[in-house]
C-alpha cells in the first residue's frame, strides 16, 4: 500500500503553548544577561537556606527558574517557579503544573499538577490575553483528567465536568485539542450532550484545520463511511503523515482498513489529494 512519506508531524497543542511560551522568555532573559550565566546569580535570588529572598521580583525569579531549567538545575528550577507562581506569575503555575504532570525535575504527580491547572483557570483572564495560552492548555488538562479521574486522590471521573471544561477551551480560546474532544463527545453522546454527527464534524472541522492530525482522522473516517471515499482516505492519509507515534498506531489502522474497501482508481486520486492537503495545509 501506498502512503505519502513527507514528513511532518502533528504537534499537540501543550507542546506548541511550551515552545512559544519558553521562547518567549528566552529571549525576555536573554536581554537582562539571565540566559547566559543563570547560576551566576545564584546569590541575588537564594538566601543560604536555599529559600527564594524575600521581595524579589516574580517575573525575575521566573526568569531565572527558566535559566535553571535549561542548565539542567530543575530544583532549583521548581523553587524559582514556585516562587513566582506563589506572587502572581501564572506562567510559573503552568510550568510547575506542566513539571508535575509529565515527572519533568519532580516526582509525577497528577492530582499536584491537577491543584495547579484549576488555580490557572481560576484566573480572570480575557480571551486575547497574552495569557490565554495558559488558561486554554489548562483547561484541557483539566478535562482529560476529568474524563478519567485521578487514583488515589479525590478527583473522581466526571464526563460532565469534563465537557464543561472541554467547551470552554474550544469556544473560548479556540483550543484545537478542545475542539477534537467535543467532536469525540458528540459522536458518543457522552458528557451530557446528545450523540450529534453533525455537531461532532462541525467541532472536528475546526480542530482538522489547524492542521489537529487525531480530528482530521477522525473526520475523514467520517466522510469515508458516508460515501465521500476519496475525501475521507485522502484526509486519513495526510492525518497519518502528521501524527505524533502514538496516533498513529490508530490511525494507522483506520486508514489502512479503509485503503483496504477504496477502489484502486480512488486510492490513487485519495493519494494526490493527500499530498494536496499536507503541502497547502487545507482540509477543505
Amino acid at each position: 500500500m501506498t502512503v505519502v512519506r513527507k514528513k511532518r508531524t502533528a504537534m499537540q497543542i501543550s507542546d506548541v503553548v511550551r515552545n512559544a511560551v519558553l521562547s518567549a522568555v528566552v529571549v525576555a532573559a536573554a536581554s537582562f544577561g539571565f540566559a547566559s550565566g543563570a547560576m551566576a546569580f545564584d546569590d541575588q535570588v537564594f538566601d543560604d537556606s536555599g529559600a527564594v529572598k524575600p521581595k524579589s521580583s516574580p517575573w525575575a525569579v521566573f526568569q531565572f527558574g527558566f535559566s535553571a531549567y535549561k542548565n539542567g538545575h530543575k530544583d532549583q528550577a521548581v523553587e524559582a517557579y514556585r516562587y513566582a507562581a506563589e506572587n502572581g506569575q501564572i506562567g510559573a503555575t503552568w510550568k510547575l503544573a506542566r513539571m508535575y504532570a509529565e515527572g519533568d525535575g519532580v516526582d509525577r504527580n497528577d492530582y499536584e499538577a491537577f491543584k495547579f491547572f484549576s488555580e490557572i483557570v481560576d484566573q480572570d483572564v480575557e480571551p486575547g490575553s497574552p495569557e490565554e495560552s495558559y488558561v486554554s492548555d489548562a483547561l484541557v488538562a483539566l478535562g482529560s483528567y476529568l474524563k478519567k479521574g485521578i487514583p488515589d486522590s479525590p478527583v473522581r471521573a466526571n464526563k460532565i465536568a469534563a465537557q464543561e471544561y472541554f467547551m470552554r477551551a474550544a469556544a473560548n480560546y479556540r483550543n484545537p485539542d478542545a475542539q477534537y474532544e467535543m467532536g469525540k463527545m458528540f459522536l458518543k453522546g457522552e458528557g451530557g450532550v446528545k450523540a450529534s454527527v453533525r455537531q461532532a464534524g462541525r467541532w472536528l472541522q475546526l480542530a482538522a484545520e489547524k492542521g489537529h492530525a487525531g480530528a482530521q482522522a477522525t473526520l475523514g473516517n467520517l466522510l469515508f463511511q458516508s460515501g465521500k471515499v476519496v475525501r475521507g482516505l485522502a484526509m486519513m492519509t495526510a492525518a497519518l503523515e502528521r501524527a505524533t507515534p502514538d496516533d498513529q498506531i490508530w490511525i494507522r489502522n483506520m486508514q489502512e482498513e479503509a485503503f483496504a474497501l477504496a477502489g484502486e482508481a480512488d486510492r490513487r486520486t485519495a493519494i494526490a489529494l493527500a499530498e494536496d492537503i499536507l503541502t497547502k495545509g487545507s482540509t477543505q
